[in-house]
């Protein structure tokens, strides 16, 4: 028998793996159950799992699992909604100097697997200048499995404000190239025709909001004026070394 903030956090957390593929962050639950502090989130979420209704996913911080629901409908919906990033991983090659191929320093991509070479328009981050990605510094083979339609590019991740979603620092984000996206996707955002950064999208009327995946990072809001889309996270590429 869950209390009634239990059972309402479990269905907000629930939902929102469905719509977007992640769990909500702290500052989300916080504010669907109308709480003053995450601590009473931390003693909810607590609460569930140790009643079998959530999982704590290993490696991912504070990345969720929704195991049941209290009428266990949601099995096969639970099901469906799991998520995670198309990754392939390969043993890259050593980077090298801007502007040289992929091909002349040997680094075809992810050990034996075939694809098309994408440009490598430099790092993104909270923040960027626009000017960071707007140059071929690299090119790297793609696998075929991460693309969608269009045309492609690719963006080394810096730092750690998207690492629940899955994206961490040092990955290679293969965005393809499109002006506009859905509430949920991961974006190449323009702001101002200044800064670049790859957030999860949010729109509500008139304001754009700039979603971060990792809790010690704020969501930032805009005017829908004020951010263009530059395109849309489709895979990421993983190097070990």
């Amino acid at each position: 028998m869950l209390t009634q903030k239990q059972n309402q956090l479990l269905r907000f957390i629930n939902e929102r793996i469905q719509e977007t593929g992640v769990s909500p962050s702290f500052d989300e639950m916080k504010e669907a159950l109308n709480l003053r502090s995450k601590s009473g989130i931390h003693r909810l979420i607590t609460a569930l799992e140790e009643r079998g209704f959530l999982r704590r996913l290993p490696n991912r911080a504070r990345a969720l699992e929704v195991l049941r629901l209290p009428d266990d409908a949601s099995n096969s919906k639970r099901q469906a909604a799991k998520f995670a990033p198309s990754v392939v991983t390969g043993n890259f090659a050593a980077r090298g100097g801007a502007g040289r191929s992929a091909a002349s320093r040997g680094r075809p991509g992810p050990a034996g697997v075939a694809g098309n070479e994408l440009p490598v328009l430099g790092r993104i981050a909270a923040g960027t200048p626009i000017e960071a990605i707007q140059h071929e510094v690299d090119r790297i083979a793609a696998p075929d499995a991460l693309l969608a339609s269009g045309e492609h590019y690719i963006l080394e991740v810096q730092g750690e404000s998207m690492i629940e979603a899955g994206i961490f620092d040092g990955d290679y984000a293969v965005i393809q190239r499109v002006d506009d996206a859905i509430n949920g996707d991961i974006v190449v955002a323009l702001v101002d025709q200044e800064e670049a950064t790859l957030k999860r999208l949010r729109k509500k009327g008139a304001s754009v909001a700039l979603e971060a995946a990792n809790p010690e990072f704020e969501t930032r809001i805009y005017g829908a004026d004020r951010v263009s889309i530059q395109g849309k996270l489709v895979g990421l590429m993983r190097r070990y070394s």
